[in-house]
């Protein structure tokens, strides 16, 4: 990929300017040139699906986060089938003397049997009468509820007596003296004598980042409940999703959407691993479970159908990822696996299959009569080491292809360094690592085979001391490695980061992308460095040639595409200054028709900090995040200069279109 080439004597030399006192001010040390080669001969395509998201529900990440439920803990579930149970969050308003709350198995719901019981004790008048404010049982969301004023919410829940009700439903603000929204259900014994469901919308008349949900009622009697939902009306297309969070990932113009693990996958044990079948259909009936590897439970509003919605939402391929018959602690004989096969059989079909099959009439019922377009399963997660893993790989693979023989297979063994000794579309290669390593794993994949399965880089990331929470130096090792997948973009299909997000509240990983709690959120600089490579997938990459002296902490690459917002050309040239050193390059173009470069309407993107440790924050999300600035037109002999530790991009305007440029879109995209 680095190898020298002979430029044509005909060379337009572009000369980017910099003040001559922001160099001194640097004291740059290095020089170097760096020719790219943007003839049409030069260029290779790189892969459509290259970059994309790898989503996990791990550090709360959807429940308490991309999905918009603000109820924890909705149905009374997470406390186990066993009664009494555990109702955490859950907490009760009013003294022992006043109610008594506890679980039973009373729901109307097969799957999750367990309903709150609520006696109430005291009275609306007489010596034992309730407070004004009444009693009862209230729900803190995850991290408080974030109610905001104007908007609307929709509060569902299943509610049954033995007597008559009149119950005070509350969005109620952090002080619990203000009621954000609230209103009363009010029924008498006999509509309320078995489950009756209660539909309301509230709108609320102030705002509370860490409101909660209040039910009380100043009536004697037993009232019990089940199945609480809240959920804003403004959502993701309508879909369930947390806006902000959501627009994140669209930013990035992703082209595949890999879910939903990683790890949740597996589970620690295979009894608490994702099941797909359990996370369809009304989210009542949804019986939820635990997560023994991230240690805590989801209700699993956001299933199966859900991340195959977003997916289409973001206009990505979706690339399932589900459980071959391996957990962390226990596995399944090959032998004994192909209930797992038709398990994943059934999901390919439920996401694929015509409204009249077996599984598709139940997508068609969940209201998405078109089948989504699911083109990639990866059978299991990091499981090649395993005892069973390629026995089991094997009966998946062969009966997927022959159903479904167009579906690319994607097996967790690297082919990197050797080849696989079993068939598959593309392999798994992951890698969590230091700055410094992974910046030099940039050139892991110039050796890699280029026949064969391609590789799918599904989880990088800068780890351990080198990362805090989110470092810039974790940013910067990550740039250069991307530099280098770019460059090696023959010999790899798709790119994704891991994780993606984490609520502040619960980290069970460091570092991640996006950072939230329950109002706000942020980029790290690991998310910005991926907003440099938004234009790269099925862009035309160009050949580079890179001189420099005894240097090498400089890594480079060039890229083409028109872009879909201004319809005009324009090549990208991005250079990762890994060292402590300031760099003086001359970049030199060949290949354009002279003057077809306008440096007017040109532009230079840098993300950098004094402070390799710096981080972002909700008190500074905006410490370090790219800055871009204009260039304007210069004279001959001009040099680049590069701050060191940096991630500098030039995005220069092209007027003629002599470069070569990918075709359309293969699949659907949403408009950015």
């Amino acid at each position: 990929m680095g190898s020298s080439w002979k430029a044509p004597s005909s060379i337009l030399l572009l000369y980017l300017f910099v003040s001559q006192c922001y160099a001194a001010e640097y004291g740059a040390s290095q020089m170097g040139t760096l020719r790219v080669d943007a003839s049409e001969a030069s260029g290779k395509i790189i892969p459509e699906t290259f970059f994309g998201l790898f989503f996990e529900e791990i550090n709360h990440a959807g429940a308490g986060g991309i999905w918009s439920e603000l109820v924890s803990n909705r149905g009374f579930e997470a406390g186990g089938p066993n009664i009494p149970s555990n109702i955490d969050p859950w907490g009760i308003i009013g003294k022992e003397s006043s109610l008594i709350v506890s679980t039973d198995r009373s729901s109307c719901f097969e799957r999750n049997k367990i309903a709150l019981k609520m006696e109430v004790l005291c009275g609306s008048k007489g010596a034992n009468s309730c407070p004004p404010e009444g009693v009862g049982i209230y729900n803190p969301g995850f991290w408080g509820m974030n109610i905001e004023q104007g908007k609307q919410y929709k509060v569902a829940l299943y509610v049954r007596s033995s007597g008559s009700i009149n119950v005070s439903v509350a969005l109620t603000a952090s002080n619990w003296l203000q009621k954000l929204a609230a209103t009363n259900i009010i029924a008498s014994a006999s509509e309320v004598s078995d489950w009756k469901r209660f539909e309301l919308i509230l709108e609320a008349r102030g705002t509370d980042t860490n409101s909660s949900l209040h039910l009380t009622t100043t009536g004697k009697g037993v009232i019990w409940f089940d199945q609480v939902s809240v959920m804003p009306l403004e959502t993701y297309k309508g879909h369930g999703f947390r806006t902000d969070l959501i627009e994140m990932l669209a930013d990035l113009k992703p082209r595949f959407f890999r879910f939903p693990g990683g790890c949740f996958v597996e589970g620690e044990w295979l009894r608490n691993a994702f099941r797909w079948k359990e996370t369809i259909g009304p989210w009542e009936e949804r019986p939820g479970h635990f997560g023994d590897v991230w240690m805590y439970w989801t209700d699993d509003g956001l299933g199966y159908f859900e991340f195959l919605q977003l997916a289409e939402d973001l206009g990505t391929l979706p690339v399932w990822v589900f459980n071959n018959g391996i957990s962390h602690q226990d596995e399944v004989d090959t032998s004994a696996v192909l209930p797992f096969v038709q398990e994943a059989l059934d999901g390919i079909e439920f996401a694929r299959g015509d409204a009249n099959s077996t599984w598709g009439s139940v997508r068609f019922a969940m209201g998405h009569p078109e089948p989504f377009d699911l083109r990639y399963v990866a059978i299991g997660n990091e499981d090649c080491w395993k005892k069973n893993y390629k026995g089991n790989y094997r009966i998946f693979y062969d009966a997927i292809k022959r159903a479904y023989p167009d579906i690319k297979i994607i097996t967790n063994c690297d082919g990197s360094s050797q080849r696989l000794d079993h068939p598959a579309d593309l392999y798994d290669y992951h890698v969590y690592t230091s700055s410094s390593d992974i910046f030099s794993r940039g050139r892991h994949f110039d050796s890699a085979s280029r026949s064969g399965p391609k590789a799918f880089v599904s989880e990088y990331a800068v780890t351990g001391k080198d990362a805090g929470k989110g470092s810039f130096l974790a940013a910067l090792g990550e740039a250069g490695f991307l530099i280098g997948l770019e460059k090696n973009s023959d010999a790899i299909d798709m790119v994704s980061y891991a994780p993606l997000f984490v609520n502040t509240n619960d980290r069970r990983w460091n570092p991640d992308a996006i950072v939230f709690n329950s109002s706000n959120a942020y980029g790290t600089p690991s998310y910005w460095v991926q907003r440099f490579f938004t234009e790269s997938s099925g862009a035309t990459l160009h050949k580079t040639t890179l001189k420099m002296n005894s240097y090498n902490s400089i890594i480079e690459s060039a890229i083409s595409w028109k872009s879909s917002e201004d319809d005009k050309t324009y090549l990208r040239v991005k250079i990762v200054n890994f060292g402590g050193d300031t760099v003086n390059i001359i970049i030199s173009i060949d290949g354009l028709d002279p003057n077809s470069v306008k440096l007017s309407g040109s532009t230079k993107t840098v993300l950098t900090s004094n402070n390799l440790m710096d981080e972002n924050s909700f008190k500074e999300p905006n410490k370090i995040v790219p800055t871009q600035s204009l260039l304007e037109t210069a004279g001959d002999d001009i040099d680049v200069v590069l701050p060191p530790h940096s991630v500098t991009s030039f995005d220069l305007l092209k007027e003629t279109s002599s470069i070569k440029i990918a075709g359309a879109y293969s699949f659907s995209r949403s408009s950015m």
